[in-house]
């Protein structure tokens, strides 16, 4: 068997309307159309969840999140979440033979819990499968704000030692909230703690100054790096191995930082120039992989880890200057939220030499990335609730997954088929973000997608019979009583 190279690009925060390829005009997206055209564009591909660490846990494992204690937004310090023996995406892979690197986001805990910056890190990628692994620990805006090569920070000097803290200043250290005249990027809430070039961060760090990232530069830097890893992959001559790359990207996420040459790409401000900015990205991965000969036979898979948000924390005029663009698209909700904009994503999968470009309406879901891909190198991977629909991925049939469960901040719904339930919750909203729909209700409801994608008419009343099977259905699965 032929095992083609495999990439996956992942976006962080991209909404199911903010490329062209999804019906998108006020932000042109050239490369990731250029995907959507030469390959399967999903109209119906979802993540697990509306928030980052639990999707990209279900990625990377083929595990429901909700099953996994700690799967939620950790911060930049937690103790890493999946475990060492566990069967993983990249550790599947590498068991058959391919050349694992990650690049980017990592965002799934280091270490066992209070990690030691100045010392070489264990756990971290390379213990789950990972061969190489160059990452932000978290997020953008959370401490630390540096680079990690494999297990240590890049560029630490031993005299200036990292500290982080989630729970307490550093005596000396200015923090945004008492300093909003060192800042270039205010904060609309949140994002008061540490400052990293002029910009309020989640959690406190002092230390560490000549491995601290510039903003600016964090997309050439994971391109380049990328770029570096295909290359490289290319070297080994008759021997080469495949590859498999988990490129994990920023963009749009907070805060948003394009380069120079992306600042006024679009008329939405610093958002839709992040978005220029990650299309950007896309281009020059794929040229890499075209100028190396491989691109028809390298299985790139692109989508994103949730649904949009505007305003998450810095004002950078993201409500202000959308404009007529929709991120959501047709649908409603966002980022945090249970209705279908929180979990429906961006999801192509392009592979000339074996996918027939055009649109696919299968249920597709980001968990069965690894009971799929492990169908198509010919490994078993024994796994509850990643699926093989790679027949499904590849265009061969529209007929994909019966039904998913998906989460949003320690609530979750249930898609079958045309239909979406959502269960009543009547708890905390604990939503970090400003002017997000919840989902959150004190009775089920009910929606038929087809008909109603935006989720404007509840017909938990008009159908009973298959409001009452999907709710049994959803409590079999979460094996809860109903």
């Amino acid at each position: 068997m032929t095992r083609p190279n495999i990439v996956i690009i992942y976006m962080d925060d991209l909404g199911y309307g903010d490329v062209g390829a999804y019906g998108a005009s006020a932000v042109d997206t050239p490369h990731i159309d250029r995907l959507a055209a030469r390959g399967l564009r999903f109209t119906d591909g979802y993540a697990t969840s509306a928030t980052c660490t639990p999707s990209r846990y279900a990625l990377l494992t083929g595990e429901y999140p909700w099953r996994k204690s700690g799967a939620e937004i950790l911060t930049g310090d937690a103790a890493m979440i999946i475990e060492e023996d566990q069967m993983t995406l990249p550790s599947m892979l590498a068991a058959c033979g391919y050349r694992t690197g990650i690049v980017g986001k990592w965002h799934l805990g280091l270490g066992d819990g209070g990690v030691n910056w100045n010392r070489p890190i264990r756990p971290c990628p390379l213990d789950v499968g990972f061969g190489e692994s160059y990452i932000i620990a978290a997020t953008q805006d959370r401490v630390p704000t540096v680079y990690i090569e494999d297990r240590s920070v890049v560029g630490l000097d031993p005299e200036d030692p990292i500290e982080v803290s989630y729970e307490h200043p550093f005596p000396g250290e200015p923090v945004a909230a008492e300093h909003p005249e060192m800042l270039r990027l205010a904060s609309s809430h949140g994002h008061d703690n540490a400052i990293v070039n002029g910009i309020g961060r989640i959690g406190y760090m002092r230390g560490g100054q000549s491995a601290r990232w510039t903003d600016e530069d964090m997309a050439e830097r994971l391109v380049e790096r990328a770029k570096d890893f295909v290359r490289r992959s290319q070297e080994s001559g008759e021997d080469r191995k495949p590859f498999f790359l988990y490129l994990a990207l920023h963009q749009p996420h907070v805060p948003r930082t394009p380069s120079a040459r992306f600042v006024g790409a679009t008329d939405m401000g610093p958002r839709g120039d992040a978005i220029a900015e990650a299309d950007w990205c896309v281009g020059e991965i794929l040229d890499e992989l075209e100028a190396a000969g491989v691109l028809d036979d390298t299985l790139i898979v692109f989508s994103s880890d949730n649904g949009p948000v505007l305003d998450d924390g810095y004002q950078d005029d993201a409500v202000e200057r959308v404009g007529d663009h929709r991120p959501t698209g047709p649908l409603r909700g966002g980022k945090y939220s249970l209705f279908d904009a929180g979990t429906r994503v961006p999801f192509i999968v392009h592979w000339p030499a074996r996918v027939t470009p055009g649109t696919s309406s299968a249920l597709v879901c980001q968990m069965d990335l690894l009971a799929s891909i492990a169908a198509l190198v010919g490994a078993d991977v024994p796994t509850a609730d990643s699926e093989n629909h790679l027949a499904a991925l590849l265009g061969e049939t529209e007929i994909g997954r019966e039904s998913l469960v998906v989460e949003a901040v320690h609530r979750t719904a249930f898609r079958r088929g045309e239909w979406a339930m959502i269960p009543p919750h009547t708890g905390p909203e604990r939503l970090p973000a400003k002017d997000i729909e919840t989902g959150n209700a004190d009775r089920h409801r009910l929606y038929n997608l087809r008909e109603d994608p935006h989720q404007d008419h509840d017909l938990a009343s008009a159908h009973p019979d298959t409001l009452r099977c999907l709710v049994d259905e959803f409590a079999r699965i979460r094996e809860v009583p109903t």
